[in-house]
């Protein structure tokens, strides 16, 4: 994981969306095993509890689960629940504003790439 950290957002809750990104993007699939703890913290250089936080916020999202004594592992339909809540949040949040940028400018499916205008007839 990048150790690259945004000051405006805790560090475990950075975490925890990079482990939501790779699930999203495909980089963990179900059943996959998380990173240690021990490894994400040394080579993030932060502390093992910002790192454990992070991952019991993904298990309170039953998004991961614990198994005793082999780690933490990506539940399945983890993706799913994921998308699903992805999608919500991009309809409600940030679809309205992209929706009347678009009205605003007045832009058209033939400036967006969509199906090129017709040619005129004679």
């Amino acid at each position: 994981m990048d150790s690259e950290w945004n000051d405006g957002q805790p560090i475990y809750r950075q975490i925890r969306d990079r482990v939501v990104a790779m699930i999203l993007d495909g980089l963990l699939s179900e059943g996959d095993p998380l990173p240690s703890v021990r490894t994400v913290a040394t080579e993030s250089r932060v502390n093992p509890l910002t790192v454990l936080k992070a991952y019991q916020q993904l298990v309170d999202e039953q998004l991961v689960e614990k198994r005793r004594g082999l780690g933490m592992f990506i539940n399945a339909g983890a993706r799913e629940l994921l998308l699903r809540a992805e999608r919500q949040r991009f309809l409600a949040e940030q679809w309205p504003e992209i929706h009347a940028t678009i009205q605003r400018l007045g832009l058209t499916q033939d400036l967006l790439g969509g199906v090129p205008p017709k040619p005129a007839e004679d």
